[in-house]
């Protein structure tokens, strides 16, 4: 091989090498690229929206629904009612930092996604967060891909705060303070954490397919049967459907309806929260809130104005707090048409289930927890599955998103009803368990001269003059 043949063999072997070596490094630096583009990122603009919603939701509960209860209830109860609300959220908030957080948004060994899921991440989570013995601060992909895990451990709080406050709306005026405890402490362990991990975890509601936006199972009708359960378990207040049934009337409807004005104004936090972003899905969350609500206090309003002759002032809050309520499941996955429907069927629905389904079956269910959550919920639980537009639930992982019955996918109402007889089974009957226990350790109810001269006086020493 002569000299020149020799020279440029060696030049093309050279210049081989040198292109698998530049083309390896690009590769592994197109493959870093990608990987960094994928990583989760902080987003500022999200995680001051999500600071916010936070804000918005405890405000639904303290003072929310303190002075909502409050206002409804009679002046020598009125003290132990918001006293209720304010102590459930002081020991949530201790239970979830203990093992709440953990059992309901972690993975049972450690295992969250792919083929490799544990099989117990169906019913309960993990233990990696126990006393919250971890870094926060970081960003955990799996729950929110764009703010802090601190954040949004603090954000699901306020849901079961509220929610366990919610059920002290049908055993008022005649449950022992000690009991309530107790009872929610038990309430909070096996229910509550069972199914927000079931619907909003990593379990067997949320891989079936349930579409629970908000809380639609997981708070409302969850509330709304235990709160039911707890009234008959009770039995009724003195003099409650006789003659004298009139003094139950509410003390202060003012209170009442700041209450409720602080609600709706929180309820953006709840759903348009639950977007866990500032993007257009938000956005729409908010809107349709929006209208669901203002169509349910009108429905409701008119229904009362039909039936009774008078518009009240205590109607048209409840027809609004039932809109927000029948607007929750949906808020991230229907239109503002569908949300204009879901809020006017859901006050007419609320406003029955509140006078003649109660007057039918008896029950005291003191401020009406069971007719509006309960029964609101379960009501707009199935019309999510009807009004559901694929579009607005679309996400990077599915395209299509999840549509519903008018979408041209009539099985997602079976699959709503999934979601809601397993909540009624599940938190009815653990509730009835936890009720029995409670009175047998600390009894449920007050002595009968405490309930005749009211529980502020006879349970904590103060009254309002």
């Amino acid at each position: 091989m002569s000299l020149t043949k020799r020279a440029s063999l060696a030049a093309s072997v050279l210049a081989a090498l040198l292109a698998l070596s530049f083309g390896a490094h690009a590769q592994e630096a197109a493959a870093a690229a990608g990987a960094a583009a994928a990583a989760p990122k902080l987003d500022s603009g999200d995680t001051a929206w999500m600071l916010t919603s936070t804000a918005l939701v405890l405000m639904m509960t303290i003072p929310g629904l303190a002075l909502f209860y409050g206002g409804m209830v009679r002046k020598m109860n009125v003290l132990a009612t918001v006293m209720q609300s304010f102590a459930i959220t002081c020991l949530v908030t201790v239970l979830w930092m203990i093992y709440g957080y953990s059992l309901a948004f972690t993975c049972y060994g450690g295992v969250c996604t792919g083929d490799g899921v544990a099989p117990m991440n169906n019913w309960i989570g993990g233990l990696s967060r126990i006393m919250m013995s971890t870094d926060l601060n970081a960003i955990n992909a799996d729950l929110a891909a764009t703010i802090p895990e601190s954040v949004y451990s603090c954000f699901q709080l306020t849901f079961g705060i509220i929610t366990c406050a919610l059920i002290v709306g049908s055993i008022a005026d005649r449950m022992k303070f000690s009991a309530l405890l107790l009872f929610i402490t038990g309430w909070f362990t096996f229910v509550y954490i069972p199914i927000a991990h079931w619907v909003w975890g990593f379990g067997w509601l949320a891989s079936y397919g349930v579409l629970d936006f908000a809380g639609g199972t997981v708070v409302h009708i969850n509330s709304g049967i235990a709160g039911l359960v707890g009234c008959l378990v009770l039995g009724k207040r003195k003099g409650y459907g006789t003659h004298t049934g009139e003094t139950f009337a509410p003390h202060n409807v003012v209170y009442s309806l700041i209450g409720a004005a602080l609600l709706w104004v929180g309820w953006f936090g709840f759903n348009a929260g639950s977007a866990v972003a500032a993007n257009g899905r938000a956005g729409m969350a908010m809107l349709v809130t929006q209208l669901a609500t203002a169509g349910a206090g009108m429905s409701w309003m008119f229904a009362e104005w039909l039936t009774k002759g008078k518009p009240s002032v205590l109607g048209i809050i409840s027809g609004a707090v039932a809109g927000l309520v029948a607007i929750t499941p949906a808020s991230g996955f229907v239109g503002p048409g569908g949300a204009l429907v879901i809020g006017l069927v859901g006050g007419v629905v609320c406003f029955w289930a509140c006078t003649s389904l109660k007057n039918m079956f008896g029950y005291d269910d003191s401020l009406d927890t069971f007719g509006v959550h309960c029964i609101g919920g379960i009501t707009v639980a199935l019309l999510t599955g009807v009004f559901a537009i694929g579009a607005y639930s679309a996400t990077t992982d599915s395209p299509g998103g999840t549509p519903g019955l008018i979408d041209g996918n009539a099985g997602q109402v079976l699959i709503q009803c999934v979601g809601i007889l397993t909540t009624l089974v599940w938190s009815g009957v653990i509730s009835f368990i936890l009720y029995k226990v409670v009175d047998a350790i600390v009894g449920l109810r007050v002595d009968p001269e405490i309930e005749v001269e009211g529980l502020d006086l006879g349970l904590h020493g103060e009254s309002v003059h």
